[in-house]
């Protein structure tokens, strides 16, 4: 378990740093579990590499725009934040996430006094210094770590609304690039619905409407589960021996139609199959919770490396992953480490895309 075990060489070439058009033309890399046979597909053949009564598991969180960039008050020195959630209480994620809502709809209450939030920031701050934020919007520093801090926004303003209208799209720190519009669009899923999000659940970038429809009409059946990616998808694992690494926790929901149908799949015969590492982090948690599966929302910490034993995901689509990252060893848990550094060695031999807006593997 030791962390240089999940290292691989990359060509920084192969870091995708713009969307493909259409989604669902990326290359797919296809992986037989048992065996390790590998096959070259793309995502638009799905219909065809799955059976009638496989079930897909899609996560439905919303990435928002939570980068915003100001200055500190009175010295105008720059600096950039991240929002990551709200801290106050009757605001929190259970409460906010507790209904589905349709993609770009607010409809928060406005709160008399000020939003506290968790954010990451990039600048020095100090407790009580001010901040000014586009639209000449003042918020407050109430506490200050090394690369975060807790503010408070005026009283009155919904902040999700005001991330809408003013932030910028968090793209990941290896897109060596400004966001702009298109990225709204595609650094979002077709059926985002559950806002809270800091970075997109990239496998599922893949699918579009077509996509969806011949899965249905080839019998596949399609359901959701939300976990709202953090920032801790990017943090880096530090300790030698990945064991003693700590996950941070993110918010997840998993309903009782998506329950009842992983029943009725796996009394069927067929195949489970989670579209990226946060479905699998949400079906996993709930099944390490004991069976039969139960439906429920609260915060997961599980990390998933070698030795696993998985509960309930029978196969796996996944984009790429950054070496001796807690993804990549996600995939090391559910394929085998050495089969995986193989399938990587591959990918970039031929070519591939990695890391969010790449290409995918598909392991069956």
């Amino acid at each position: 378990m030791r962390l240089e075990d999940f290292d691989y060489p990359l060509d920084e070439s192969l870091i995708a740093q713009q969307p493909l058009e259409p989604r669902d033309h990326a290359r797919l890399l296809m992986i037989a579990r048992r065996t390790g046979a590998m096959t070259h597909e793309r995502v638009y053949a799905l219909p065809k590499l799955l059976a009638a009564g496989d079930l897909l598991i899609l996560n439905d969180t919303q990435v928002f725009p939570a980068r915003l960039f100001g200055t500190k008050r009175p010295s105008g020195g720059k600096i950039e934040l991240l929002l990551i959630r709200p801290l106050t209480p009757h605001r929190s994620l259970d409460t906010r996430c507790s209904e589905l809502r349709p993609v770009g709809t607010m409809g928060h209450e406005s709160r008399e006094e000020g939003e506290t939030w968790e954010v990451m920031i990039r600048g020095k701050v100090r407790p009580g210094q001010q901040l000014e934020l586009p639209h000449k919007l003042f918020v407050t520093v109430l506490s200050s770590k090394s690369s975060s801090a807790t503010i408070a926004f005026p009283p009155h303003l919904d902040v999700w609304a005001y991330a809408e209208k003013a932030g910028a799209v968090p793209l990941p720190p290896y897109i060596h690039r400004v966001p702009t519009e298109i990225d709204r669009d595609r650094y979002q899923t077709i059926f985002a619905r559950r806002q809270g999000a800091v970075a997109a659940p990239t496998a599922g970038l893949h699918f579009t409407p077509d996509l969806l429809k011949n899965l249905r009409a080839a019998g596949v059946r399609v359901e959701m589960v939300t976990l709202h990616v953090g920032p801790g998808t990017f943090k880096p694992v530090t300790t030698s021996d990945i064991r003693e690494h700590s996950m941070e926790p993110e918010w997840y929901a998993l309903p009782e139609d998506t329950v009842t149908s992983i029943q009725e799949t796996q009394e069927r015969g067929g195949r489970v199959i989670a579209v990226g590492s946060t479905a699998v982090r949400v079906l996993e948690t709930a099944g390490s919770k004991g069976l039969p599966l139960k439906a429920g929302s609260g915060e997961t910490n599980l990390f998933l490396y070698p030795g696993y034993d998985f509960k309930i995901v029978d196969a796996l689509l996944t984009n790429f992953h950054l070496p001796k990252s807690t993804l990549f060893m996600l995939v090391c848990a559910f394929a085998g480490r050495e089969r995986m550094l193989e399938a990587y060695r591959l990918a970039a031999a031929m070519r591939y895309r990695f890391y969010s807006y790449g290409d995918a593997m598909l392991i069956l």
